[in-house]
């Protein structure tokens, strides 16, 4: 059970939500939340029941100091409220990891608090490893299942059919209660896929501003992705197999003549990521 502590009035609002696990290559998704949260001065309100919902031998509990005083910290799923932000809309924001299991009971606890807090608007946000290169602005596709909401914000429906993730359960449920639902996925190259990719949350986090239609400060990742960059340049530099990977990558995705891939171009790298990743498990 959802446990709140104070949840502020809010008006029109919207939630953005992102979870770590299988969902977030390059922790570009989880990235954004945290940006967010701290851009904004976010603050927690609730917590899931570890207890529901996680195995923890896979997300074992940790031992922290909270004042000189050690404790147990559990990993769950927090929900933070940020109000007076700069695109004039109360956000409540899910940070959190993918459950193990009873994925239902999850999806529908975290629709009745969004209808507590009269969200209108539900954001999921994913990334995913493909085969793009990292000298290459971040492939971002977002979609929707509701016709008013690719209508009203000119995007398109996702084709994708296959596994899916706690994000892909959440967007549905937000659909069956009644909420605009919109996804936004990043692609992440999948030779980077050891390293957090702050280059692919800035890209997530410049198609939020053009969704939510107000300024989101994201220049303090600038000096990251430019990092981010050198390292994999050095990656290929040392590895003759790597440069011409790379290469092979940007030849590719120059001759499409698109900045970003459509949508189904996405929905097709991670089907071909899926496959991938069914041959190495």
């Amino acid at each position: 059970m959802i446990e709140i502590d104070d949840l502020p009035e809010l008006d029109n609002a919207v939630m953005i939500a992102a979870f770590e696990g299988w969902n977030d290559a390059g922790e570009a998704a989880s990235g954004v939340i945290e940006h967010l949260a701290e851009a904004w001065g976010a603050e927690p309100v609730a917590a899931l029941d570890p207890e529901d919902y996680y195995d923890f031998q896979v997300n074992r509990p940790r031992v922290v100091s909270d004042g000189g005083q050690r404790r147990i910290s559990w990993r769950t799923t927090r929900v933070l409220v940020a109000t007076d932000t700069p695109i004039g809309r109360d956000i409540v924001l899910v940070q959190g990891v993918e459950p193990s299991f009873r994925w239902r009971s999850f999806a529908i606890e975290l629709m009745e608090l969004a209808q507590q807090a009269d969200v209108t608007t539900v954001i999921t946000l994913g990334a995913l490893l493909a085969d793009v290169a990292h000298t290459r602005p971040i492939q971002v596709s977002v979609t929707s299942d509701s016709e008013d909401t690719r209508h009203r914000l000119d995007i398109e429906s996702s084709t994708y059919e296959g596994p899916t993730g706690i994000v892909g359960v959440l967007a549905d449920a937000a659909v069956q209660v009644g909420l605009s639902s919109v996804s936004v996925w990043a692609a992440v190259p999948h030779y980077a896929h050891h390293t957090p990719s702050p280059k692919a949350t800035r890209a997530i986090l410049t198609r939020l501003e053009e969704l939510l239609d107000g300024p989101i400060e994201h220049s303090s990742l600038d000096d990251d992705a430019r990092a981010w960059e050198r390292g994999l340049d050095a990656l290929a530099s040392e590895d003759a197999e790597v440069a011409e990977y790379v290469e092979s990558l940007e030849e590719a995705q120059d001759t499409a003549e698109l900045p970003e891939a459509s949508g189904d171009a996405i929905a097709k790298e991670f089907e071909r990521y899926l496959r991938r990743r069914g041959t190495t498990d």
